[in-house]
């Protein structure tokens, strides 16, 4: 891992998180217990601080990032797919945001929302609890399944478990 402190900020990463080796994290970035941080994603807090909750995954080649006095907060069990952008929002616990999707400063996915793969959130939009919301832009379309949430949390699980596979091959 490429960990870089950023003026008087340096990451606080919890010993139970798993740091991929090429990932890079810099600034004001708070990483919690069990999270992942997987191959290339890039997260930086040199314009305004990032806090990852618990058991979170930020999959390969995401990179996340704010504005100026924006931080972009991320609550537990939130699982990020692989390529995603964050920028300056606000992601509520048990979210899933699919791969390839962008999210824009002051967008704020509420609990347990799923935003569908290649959608846009733009600046400013909320997307409710419990919904799946789809596109370019993106706009709600339904309420979720019982099989949608249970599968999230069955992708959330399988991070934490791989989280923890990878960190022990670390320590070896």
């Amino acid at each position: 891992m490429i960990i870089y402190p950023y003026k008087e900020f340096t990451p606080d990463i919890h010993p139970e998180a798993f740091i991929a080796d090429n990932a890079v994290i810099t600034g004001d970035v708070v990483i919690g217990e069990q999270s992942s941080i997987w191959f290339s994603a890039v997260i930086r807090g040199d314009v305004a601080p990032t806090r990852i909750g618990k058991r979170v995954s930020i999959q390969d080649l995401s990179c996340l990032h704010q504005s100026p006095g924006r931080p972009l907060l991320i609550e537990d069990d939130v699982t990020i797919g692989h390529q995603v952008t964050l920028h300056s929002a606000i992601i509520r616990k048990n979210a899933l945001i699919g791969m390839g999707s962008v999210i824009l400063d002051g967008a704020e996915i509420g609990e347990g929302a799923f935003i569908g793969a290649g959608s846009l959130v733009p600046p400013g939009k909320s997307i409710p609890p419990g919904f799946l919301a789809f596109g370019r832009p993106a706009k709600v379309i339904r309420r979720l399944t019982e099989e949608d949430v249970r599968d999230m949390e069955r992708i959330r699980t399988e991070y934490v478990e791989k989280g923890r596979y990878y960190k022990a091959l670390q320590e070896k």
